[in-house]
């Protein structure tokens, strides 16, 4: 019988950006500092609203099945930028010239073609639609902005999100708000106290990186500002709203915490309804503990590991330690917050045995609730220098099966992309912190036949 294995081709773009697949190469990706052939459980149709970029002064590479030899062609790599509610799972491999610059502050991920369509390395980890936009022309989200800002015309965050977020970023979030759906963004904070390596909106003088994707917020609203938004947002999504604090055009929400409590505490105090977020580097207890009593719902915590060290090399806190951050989360959960990791996922760091164990302590024995998979936007070499080589090399799980471990040793724990609705207040399943005790898998268990199964794989992968 003949295969129906999927053997993608290497894709890659000539000198005027025309791209296309070669005939006879097979598509190579990169996990970490390690190349491979994609899994096939980790290859997928590019969805929908996705992108391919071309990666500049790097060379297409791809296995001839043959010789089992790598080629190097004079094209150049090209790279998918998944829709969003998609984690990549591999990164491309190329080869790199010496003068090649440095990537701007994107996901990239691992893209081939067979069949007569482009598959990318990814898994879908949500299935909201909230940030699909297709069918939704723009001239009605452009209608929406020259009304919204018609009738609120002294309301500079409303006047930020529309021409800043909408008509300048295209954020998703911001034309949600236009469209009155699903989550709306509440940026209010100037200042932030990590030097984030892979901040979107602001970097040091002396960073490599020269442009971000966003500019940071000039302004810090007031309460009444802040309110007035949130009220209005509840009158158009009147089924399930929600707004967030901390977004990419701001800094960090809880150096202004006393902001955030009050404006909170305002808005429940006049009845207002849905869930109400914070996206933070949870870098203040206290302040998480203030907002919780005020009548926050959710708290999403941004990570690029459960690992100390490889946190605070990339988000290189200024006031505060991943032990702070440890005890924010812990305290959001004692005071019925549901808890959810932005996980900046990295493939070939972020799904190791290492970091499986890490982030389940941190996830059951602080009682969090979700985790988001989230694409860490970077240079995918320069990620793995700035890591020192830690984990880099590491053998690969899959996000799949890591997934799956994940799951068996933390069974309440939900997955996704989003900030979920949850009402005024979740029900939560997540112990309370110091009610869990990390598994010990039984010999011949599930979790051994997996891993074997996923070694196979791994070493079909390096003989490429």
């Amino acid at each position: 019988m003949a295969s129906t294995r999927l053997t993608p081709h290497l894709v890659m773009a000539d000198s005027d950006g025309n791209i296309y697949d070669h005939p006879d190469l097979l598509m190579v990706c990169r996990r970490g500092t390690q190349w491979g052939l994609p899994r096939p459980d980790e290859l997928m149709p590019l969805p929908e609203e996705s992108e391919l970029f071309l990666l500049p002064g790097r060379h297409a590479v791809g296995l001839d099945p043959e010789s089992g030899s790598i080629e190097v062609q004079e094209d150049l790599a090209v790279a998918a930028f998944a829709a969003p509610a998609h984690t990549l799972t591999a990164h491309p491999a190329y080869e790199s010239q010496a003068d090649a610059p440095l990537l701007p502050l994107f996901a990239y991920g691992a893209v081939g073609y067979a069949r007569g369509r482009f598959y990318i390395c990814a898994k879908k980890v949500d299935q909201d639609t909230r940030q699909q936009f297709r069918g939704i022309p723009r001239k009605r989200i452009e209608q929406n902005v020259r009304r919204l800002l018609r009738d609120y015309p002294h309301n500079r965050l409303i006047g930020h999100i529309l021409n800043n977020c909408v008509l300048r970023y295209d954020c998703p979030a911001a034309r949600n708000f236009a469209l009155g759906r699903f989550e709306a963004p509440l940026p209010t904070s100037r200042a932030c106290n990590a030097r984030c390596i892979g901040c979107i909106s602001a970097q040091d003088k002396d960073s490599p990186i020269t442009v971000t994707p966003q500019c940071r917020l000039a302004f810090t609203p007031s309460v009444a500002e802040i309110v007035e938004v949130m009220r209005l947002h509840q009158g158009r999504e009147q089924a399930r709203p929600i707004y967030s604090f901390g977004q990419g055009c701001e800094g960090d929400p809880l150096t202004n915490a006393d902001l955030l409590v009050e404006s909170v505490h305002r808005f429940r105090a006049e009845g207002g309804l849905g869930t109400v977020n914070c996206n933070t580097n949870a870098s203040d207890p206290v302040a998480v503990a203030r907002l919780a009593e005020a009548g926050l719902t959710s708290l999403r915590v941004s990570l690029n590991s459960a690992r100390p060290e490889l946190y605070e090399r990339y988000y290189r806190p200024g006031n505060y330690s991943f032990e702070d951050v440890r005890k924010s989360i812990a305290t959001a959960r004692q005071h019925g917050i549901f808890v959810s990791l932005n996980l900046l996922f990295f493939p070939g760091v972020t799904d190791s045995e290492a970091e499986l164990e890490a982030l389940a302590r941190l996830v059951g024995e602080n009682g969090v609730s979700m985790i988001q998979w989230r694409n860490l936007n970077i240079d995918p070499e320069w990620y793995c220098k700035l890591m020192d080589g830690e984990g880099t090399g590491s053998p690969s799980l899959g996000l799949g099966l890591f997934m799956k471990r994940l799951t068996r040793l933390c069974p309440w724990l939900r997955h996704g992309y989003f900030n979920p609705w949850l009402g005024e207040r979740a029900e939560l399943t997540a112990p309370l912190p110091g009610g869990w005790q990390m598994p010990v898998p039984e010999a011949g268990s599930d979790t051994d036949a997996d891993t074997a199964e996923d070694d196979m794989g791994q070493d079909h992968a390096a003989q490429a």
